[in-house]
């Protein structure tokens, strides 16, 4: 199945993701907690850390394409849980496809919104 996936990135999606990008001050996610089922916002800065629940995100940096901050946004993320030393989650998520690249973890769903341009 990544084989293809790669294939379909490179051959079919590729040329579409290749425009011009911006980058941008923070970014907004959104975390569920699925033991209780409640959403929460996070809003964090770039090279900002913030904790939710049990975890620990930092961001990177978040990019959308240039001229259009609704766009589809990106953002660079290392998650760590509360303790642990290895990430949990490391790379880029984007908030078009949340599930391409998401964070695997038994309680906690994070994904990105929006990137924060103001």
């Amino acid at each position: 199945m990544r084989p293809a996936l790669a294939l379909f990135l490179l051959f079919i999606a590729g040329p579409a993701l290749a425009q011009d990008v911006t980058t941008a001050n923070g970014v907004i996610l959104r975390g569920l907690d699925k033991v209780d089922g409640s959403l929460t916002d996070i809003e964090l800065a770039t090279g900002q850390s913030g904790d939710y629940g049990r975890l620990n995100i930092t961001l990177g940096e978040c990019r959308y394409p240039a001229g259009n901050p609704s766009g589809n946004a990106y953002a660079e993320l290392t998650i760590r849980e509360r303790g642990g030393e290895a990430p949990v989650f490391s790379g880029w998520m984007i908030s078009a496809t949340p599930a391409l690249n998401a964070l695997d973890h038994a309680r906690y769903d994070v994904w990105v919104l929006r990137c924060k341009t103001e």
